[in-house]
């Protein structure tokens, strides 16, 4: 982790409350050292930005980390959704592919 950098994008929430990237930003600095951070961080993106299609996939990979596999599925299937929605092709291939190893993981 760069604590320069969460230093200056906390202040950057602060100023842009409103501004997903910089919580999504902020919860890919926490990903691999502060995964629980990053989590809560990436839930408040999806409940408060429903419609900002990257913290999906990592919310996604968190939670199935963690086993908590529900939520990950829900996640992985809004985020497939949403992707369709937005006609983001990329980024339905690659929600379906991790969804699809999810599942057999799971299974």
């Amino acid at each position: 982790m760069n604590s320069e950098r969460i230093s200056l994008l906390k202040q950057f929430i602060a100023d842009e409350p409103s501004n997903p990237f910089n919580k999504y930003a902020l919860a890919m600095e926490y990903y691999e050292e502060s995964p629980d951070e990053a989590l809560n961080l990436l839930r408040s993106v999806l409940s408060d930005h429903p419609d900002y299609l990257p913290s999906y996939f990592k919310a996604a990979h968190l939670l199935w980390e963690n086993e908590d596999w529900d939520e990950a599925e829900e996640i992985f299937k809004k985020g497939i959704e949403l992707a369709e929605r937005q006609q983001d092709e990329k980024a339905t291939l690659e929600l379906k592919s991790a969804y699809q190893n999810f599942q057999f993981d799971r299974d």
